[in-house]
């Protein structure tokens, strides 16, 4: 049975707010009311505190790449978010299920969604589909929700750009080349 209420939306706002972490609680509200979420109260500065250390957690999470250690460290993350699911009704949206507790600050909200969504995208999917650009110099992480399950790169942009260097170094010569022996 496939039970994913949250969907690819929540690991992907997981990456955005991971690659470019919100400074400010209107910052972090704007970043998550546009990838659809409802807030229940004002952003606050706490928010965001809470929010960059459940991001510093998922960070390791990406980082592994041991199906094991990966597992354990989302089980610690969801451990520590410990919520009962519950059926809601709010935002006129429908009934739908939550993994939190109605009426929480956004930086509790985060804490369980993120963890909850990284779970279901991981035993979706695949445990593989977590990960950074693999441009060197280039940190950003994506969650690969492509079809094949193979994406290697943050973007189209740096996937053309090692192209092109691969193909670069594929057909320069060498400097020191001499003529036919």
């Amino acid at each position: 049975m496939h039970l994913n209420p949250y969907g690819e939306d929540a690991v992907k706002l997981a990456a955005k707010l991971a690659n470019r972490r919100p400074a400010s609680g209107t910052e972090l509200a704007h970043c998550c009311q546009a990838a659809g979420l409802l807030m229940d109260q004002p952003v606050t500065q706490q928010d965001v505190d809470r929010t960059w250390a459940v991001l510093d957690e998922w960070e390791k999470v990406v980082d592994t790449t041991d199906e094991r250690e990966r597992a354990a460290l989302v089980n610690r993350m969801l451990t520590a978010a410990a919520a009962h699911p519950r059926l809601t009704d709010h935002g006129g949206g429908g009934w739908h299920l939550h993994y939190r507790d109605d009426g929480q600050p956004l930086g509790s909200v985060l804490s369980a969604l993120i963890p909850v969504a990284t779970a279901l995208h991981l035993v979706g999917p695949g445990m593989h589909r977590l990960g950074r650009c693999a441009v060197d110099g280039c940190t950003m992480i994506f969650a690969d929700t492509s079809r094949l399950g193979r994406q290697r790169y943050c973007s189209q942009r740096c996937a053309n750009r090692d192209a092109v260097r691969r193909h670069r170094a594929r057909t320069a010569r060498p400097e020191h080349a001499s003529g036919p022996a």
